[in-house]
């Protein structure tokens, strides 16, 4: 039987939550180590590649652009022209980091010292609870800038539906969807929280917390692992 347990809210989830971001109280032996949210910003160039969009878009532009003066239109004219569309971009960008403020905002993110809680959801609110015993590691990627990500990997026999995390989840891994904490200002710092945490509730010595070479990335820093002995 698997040890994840999650819970689904039908309405705003500070209207059901006895804390915040937790499905109960958390018991007297249980200590609240970390708690927070995504960086919208980042969360909009990581989980929807807003930068990449903004250069498709840009791309078209200067496409039009060029275009329209190659056809006979004088430069102004074509300028004009170009500029009368460019709202149209502007909006979809904006709908994207919307979105990601949404995702942003209606997350929130638990490390105690016995589990990882995860609170989803823009509409339907989920609450994921994975205790350190059905987590096998922990791998942290980050950014020039310190944001980053911090996955999950679950134990044996241990499996999350990737549409269920998403975008909660690490891309790509749709076999073993790996939980994620996505989009943390300060990933490094919540991975060494996580990490002392989980070696301390699985009494496991110094020498399992490991640095381990990205494969996946080379854009990423090294992953910093939890690993099971």
């Amino acid at each position: 039987m698997s040890g994840i347990d999650h819970k689904h809210f039908p309405g705003p989830e500070h209207d059901f939550e006895p804390e915040p971001g937790l499905p109960e109280r958390l018991p007297e032996t249980e200590q609240l180590l970390w708690q927070g949210q995504p960086d919208t910003a980042a969360v909009a160039r990581s989980v929807f590649h807003i930068r990449a969009v903004a250069a498709y878009f840009l791309a078209l532009l200067v496409w039009k652009l060029v275009a329209d003066w190659h056809d006979g239109a004088s430069l102004g004219s074509a300028a004009w022209e170009t500029l009368k569309v460019a709202p149209l971009p502007m909006a979809g960008l904006g709908l994207l980091y919307g979105l990601a403020h949404l995702t942003a905002r209606s997350t929130l993110y638990t490390i105690t010292s016995k589990r990882v809680v995860l609170r989803i959801g823009i509409v339907l609110s989920v609450t994921f609870n994975l205790p350190f015993s059905r987590i096998a590691a922990a791998d942290l990627r980050r950014d020039g800038s310190g944001h980053g990500d911090v996955s999950l990997r679950l134990a044996e026999g241990e499996r999350i539906a990737f549409a269920h995390l998403w975008p909660h989840v690490r891309p790509w891994r749709f076999a073993q969807p790996q939980p994620t904490l996505r989009g943390l200002a300060d990933a490094a710092s919540v991975a060494k929280v996580l990490a002392q945490a989980w070696s301390s509730a699985r009494q496991q010595p110094a020498s399992a917390i490991v640095d381990r070479a990205s494969v996946f990335d080379p854009l990423v820093s090294p992953v910093r692992g939890v690993s099971v002995q």
